[in-house]
C-alpha cells in the first residue's frame, strides 16, 4: 500500500493530510502555525503520521503548499495553495467548477475544471479586509472568542453596515458602533455581511459556476458560510474536509508522483 502526504502552512494554521493509495484519509492533523514556520510544518507532519499508526519510512511522497510551503524542509516538492485547494475541492465534491478559499491571510477565488485543473482564479492579496485576519480583528475588539463568532452573529435582528475596507480600521469601526448602542449580533453579522460581499466580488471576476465548494478555515464559521450563500445565491458545499482541502489536494499530487513512478505511461502534468 502506498502513502503519500500533504502539508498546508498556512498564515494561521498549518494543516497535514495522509492517504493511501485508494485516495482515502488515514490521518490528518492540525497546530497553530505560530513564529516557527518549520517547526510547525515538522510538527502537524508528525502528529498526521501518528494518527495513522504509520512509520515516516512508509510515507512515500510529500508535497508542501501554503504560504510557507518552502518551509516544508522534509518535503519532496512543493505545489500553489490555489493549485491544491482546487484539487482537493473536485476529489471531495467531484460537481465543484468554482472554488472559494478564506484563509487568515488572503480569499482566493478559483475556477477549476472536471478534474481540478485550475482554470482562472483571482486573490485579494493586497488587502485583509475580507478574510480570517478581518474576523480576527473583530474578535478582539468584541473581546469575543473566534470560534464564537458565528453563531453569536446570528442571532443578529438589526444588522449594521461596516463601511470600512481596512483590517486595520476595523476595530474603530466595530467599537463606534457598539458606543452607539448597537447589539454586538448586529455589528457581528454586518463585519459577515461585509467580508461576504468581498469575497462574492472576488467570484464574479473569475465567474461563478455551479458547485461552489467553500475549503479554508473559516469554514467552520456558520455565519460566514450563511452569508455567502446569501450573496451568491447558492448552496455552498462545505464538509469536515473543508479546513484540510489544501493538503489534501497537496496529498493527492504526492500520490501522482508516486503513481507516474510506478507507471511511467500514465503521467500527469503536476503544477508547481
Amino acid at each position: 500500500m502506498a502513502y503519500a502526504a500533504g502539508v498546508d502552512v498556512g498564515s494561521t494554521q498549518t494543516k497535514a493530510v495522509i492517504i493511501n493509495e485508494e485516495k482515502e484519509i488515514v490521518g490528518r492533523a492540525l497546530v497553530e502555525t505560530g513564529a516557527n514556520v518549520i517547526k510547525a510544518a515538522q510538527d502537524a507532519y508528525d502528529q498526521a503520521i501518528a494518527a495513522c499508526g504509520l512509520r515516516d519510512m512508509e510515507v512515500e511522497y510529500v508535497i508542501g503548499t501554503g504560504y510557507g510551503r518552502y518551509k516544508v524542509t522534509f518535503g519532496n516538492t512543493q505545489v500553489t495553495e490555489i493549485s491544491c485547494h482546487g484539487r482537493g475541492a473536485v476529489h471531495v465534491f467531484p460537481g465543484t467548477r468554482t472554488v472559494v478559499d478564506m484563509g487568515g491571510q488572503d480569499t482566493k477565488a478559483i475556477r477549476v475544471n472536471e478534474t481540478g485543473e485550475v482554470i482562472d482564479f483571482c486573490m485579494n492579496d493586497k488587502c485583509a479586509a475580507g478574510t480570517g485576519r478581518f474576523l480576527g480583528a473583530t474578535a478582539a475588539a468584541l473581546d469575543i472568542p473566534i470560534d464564537e463568532l458565528g453563531s453569536t452573529a446570528l442571532k443578529f435582528t438589526r444588522p449594521v453596515r461596516i463601511s470600512t475596507t481596512c483590517t486595520v480600521f476595523a476595530e474603530s469601526e466595530v467599537l463606534s458602533w457598539l458606543g452607539k448602542g448597537k447589539k454586538i449580533e448586529d455589528i457581528l453579522w454586518g463585519v459577515h455581511q461585509s467580508i461576504a460581499s468581498r469575497s462574492a466580488g472576488l467570484l464574479r471576476r473569475v465567474g461563478i459556476e455551479e458547485e461552489v465548494t467553500f475549503t479554508g478555515g473559516v469554514t467552520r464559521n456558520v455565519a460566514m458560510v450563511r452569508s455567502l450563500e446569501e450573496k451568491l445565491e447558492t448552496k455552498l458545499n462545505v464538509s469536515e474536509d473543508s479546513h484540510y482541502m489544501g493538503s489534501l489536494g497537496a496529498a493527492l499530487f504526492a500520490l501522482d508522483y508516486i503513481m507516474t513512478s510506478r507507471n511511467p505511461c500514465d503521467a500527469k502534468e503536476v503544477p508547481h
